[in-house]
This record gives structure tokens, C-alpha cells and sequence, in this order.
């Protein structure tokens, strides 16, 4: 008899969770993978696969090394780092701006860097969303720069990181080139104020 309870139960547990695994399913990849992102205009769209995400060299974008080099790869969302001393390289997945209109490319550089640093959105931001805060501080929950920055000579361009990791590898800044907060901090030992920076 407690034979026959134990197979009801358990039956009647396993339906319910057949029943709920697809609503489940369904709601952590909408989550993960939202179905509507949209493209940055007049691009052609890169697939996320392997071959957009490659090494590159240093010599197609700088003319020499200095004090290191920096690259944000727009349409394939990755970073690359070269070191001083010719052999240190590094190639992180980022999160990339939301439209061709906040995007910025050219040359810059490092010029500051921060651990744990404050937010401020920008006018516009606020414009785009009056919730947003007038300023968060550094390590507040929620705070979108992550545990570290690295400003560049742009006003309002960094390379940071973010607590919030369904952005990386996406179109889902407001300008900026995100990083995982262990790809940033392992990127921020390495960068040093000058650093070359390029984004294309």
C-alpha cells in the first residue's frame, strides 16, 4: 500500500514538473536570448560564432606597441589587449553600444582608471530614462561599471565591467565596451594609463 503512494506521488510529481519545464525553458532563454535585439543600422549583422571571434594582430590597427594596445572589435564584440613586451595578449567577449548613434570609433587612449568607480549617467541617459539616478557610488548594488573602469580620453567612454552578464555579448550600452567583471579586473592589472586604445 505505502508502495502505491510512493509511485502516486512521485507520478503526479514527475507530471507536474514535465508540465512546468517548458514554461521554464522558455522563460530563462527569452531571459538569455531575447528574440527582438536589434542590429546596429547599416551593418551587416556578424554571427556569434567562432570565426567573428579571432585573434588579431596588433599591426593591423598601431603602428607600434608603446605602452600596450587596446582594441574593441564592435561588430564581433571582443576586446584585444597586446602588452609592452610584444608577447602578453589577452581576448575577452564584451557587450558592445545599443545603436550606431552612441557609438564612437577612432583613436584614444587610457587616461584614467578606477577601482570599484561611481556612475553618473550622462544628460541623455536621464533623458532616455528619468529613473535613472543623478549618481551611484562605487560598489552599490545594481551600479552598471562593475568593480573596475578604465576612462578614456573621450568624455563619458570607458571600458569597465558588469554585474549584469546577459549584456556581454550584446548591442546593450549606452556607449561603452563592457567586459565580465573577472575579464575586466585581470585586464585592468595589465593597462596602463596611455595604453593605445582603437575601436572599430
Amino acid at each position: 500500500m505505502s508502495q502505491y503512494r510512493i509511485t502516486r506521488r512521485g507520478a503526479l510529481l514527475g507530471a507536474a514538473a514535465t508540465l512546468a519545464s517548458p514554461a521554464l525553458v522558455r522563460a530563462q532563454s527569452l531571459d538569455a536570448f531575447p528574440q527582438n535585439e536589434e542590429v546596429i543600422r547599416d551593418q551587416v549583422p556578424t554571427r556569434r560564432n567562432s570565426s567573428a571571434f579571432r585573434k588579431q594582430e596588433w599591426q593591423d590597427h598601431f603602428s607600434q606597441l608603446g605602452q600596450g594596445c587596446l582594441l574593441a572589435d564592435i561588430s564581433s564584440r571582443a576586446v584585444h589587449y597586446w602588452g609592452p613586451d610584444g608577447v602578453t595578449y589577452r581576448l575577452y567577449p564584451s557587450s558592445v553600444p545599443m545603436t550606431e548613434e552612441l557609438t564612437k570609433r577612432g583613436y584614444t587612449s587610457v587616461v584614467r582608471k578606477t577601482e570599484f568607480p561611481s556612475w553618473t549617467p550622462t544628460a541623455s541617459m536621464r533623458e532616455r530614462d528619468p529613473t535613472l539616478p543623478v549618481r551611484m557610488e562605487g560598489g552599490e548594488p545594481g551600479n552598471p561599471l562593475g568593480t573596475r573602469a578604465m576612462y578614456l580620453g573621450w568624455p563619458a567612454y570607458l571600458v569597465h565591467g558588469t554585474h549584469d552578464t546577459r549584456k556581454i555579448g550584446r548591442q546593450s550600452s549606452s556607449g561603452c565596451i563592457g567586459l565580465y567583471n573577472q575579464h575586466v579586473e585581470e585586464l585592468y592589472e595589465l593597462v596602463q594609463v596611455g595604453t593605445q586604445v582603437r575601436l572599430v
